[in-house]
């Protein structure tokens, strides 16, 4: 598994065996933290505890739910000419509100500002599990939501939880991506995550390493309902992440994205108050100018939502 101090320091335990190693994907943010000090006895003297982690993943969830409500209820209220995010959040919303109503959700409740768990969710797990990719896959990366709790736990099934740190220099090659999403489109792989963009930074992040290419198959687990055809493909940013096959507890979708994949860290795309908060990019930034010779561009200035502001540690 990734898991990484705040800040997105990449300092991911690799749990490995002689099947398979996971990855818990590398944590950004306030509610991200490095897990790595939960439990007891390791090649480090520290091994990996998974009431532990549980208990805090759920905690931090439910902070980072909170924060982010007000993230939505500014982007709901832009205006949709000027804001090329608002469109995004209308969409979550509704699936939100959908799955709340029709009772699909499980905990933890309410869904919303969450990468929501469904009815259903380890059936999907269970054909998630049953994909070539994924039997046949030895480096694993699997997201810390509570859907695809399953996913990490038939991934560690009966292996020795032991791990050790990896840094940005570590080569590596991941054979399967595991995604959370609120809505996908099962004819073009088009995905909405929660809002934090933890996918898409996470994403550039292992193409930089080499870790991962155009090739490496995206999978996510969704309900049937999250299945939507208004994804507008026009108005993707070039960061999204398009998943390349789908498992609901009914079925799998192969769906032969035609949507780019990201080609790593897009720096026009990052603003100098999220650069400021992740110091892994920050370091790798002043690294890669250092080799180029040149200063790399950076997006436009942001307000970040609460869970980006955090104390340094």
């Amino acid at each position: 598994m990734i898991r990484s101090s705040p800040g997105f320091a990449i300092n991911p335990c690799l749990f490995l065996n002689s099947q398979k190693s996971v990855f818990l994907p590398v944590q950004i943010g306030s509610r991200r933290r490095n897990f790595s000090r939960i439990g007891s006895e390791s090649g480090d003297g520290v091994a990996f505890d998974a009431v532990a982690y549980e208990s805090e993943r759920l905690s931090l969830d439910a902070a980072a739910m909170e924060n982010m409500a007000e993230t939505a209820k500014k982007e709901l209220e832009s205006d949709p000419e000027s804001d090329p995010k608002a469109w995004k959040w209308v969409i979550r919303k509704k699936m939100w509100d959908l799955m709340e109503a029709r009772n699909y959700a499980m905990r933890p409740r309410p869904v919303h500002h969450r990468i929501p768990n469904f009815v259903g969710a380890p059936a999907a797990a269970a054909k998630l599990a049953e994909l070539d990719a994924f039997c046949k896959a030895m480096v694993v990366k699997v997201n810390p939501d509570s859907p695809q709790k399953q996913i990490r736990f038939l991934t560690l099934s009966g292996v020795a939880k032991y791990g050790r740190a990896i840094g940005l220099d570590e080569k590596i090659k991941v054979d399967l991506i595991v995604i959370g999403s609120v809505a996908v489109n099962p004819q073009t792989g088009a995905r909405l995550g929660k809002g934090e963009g933890f996918a898409e930074l996470e994403y550039g992040m292992l193409r930089y390493m080499g870790a991962i290419d155009d090739s490496t198959p995206v999978v996510t687990t969704v309900h049937d309902c999250q299945l939507v055809d208004d994804i507008p493909l026009e108005k993707l940013a070039i960061h999204d992440v398009p998943v390349d096959i789908i498992c609901t507890p009914t079925r799998v979708i192969f769906t032969n994205t035609p949507i780019p994949k990201p080609q790593g860290i897009y720096w026009d795309k990052l603003s100098p108050e999220k650069l400021q908060q992740i110091r892994i990019l920050r370091e790798l930034k002043k690294r890669l100018e250092k080799k180029t010779g040149r200063k790399l561009p950076t997006g436009p200035s942001e307000k970040l939502p609460p869970t980006a502001e955090r104390k340094r540690r």
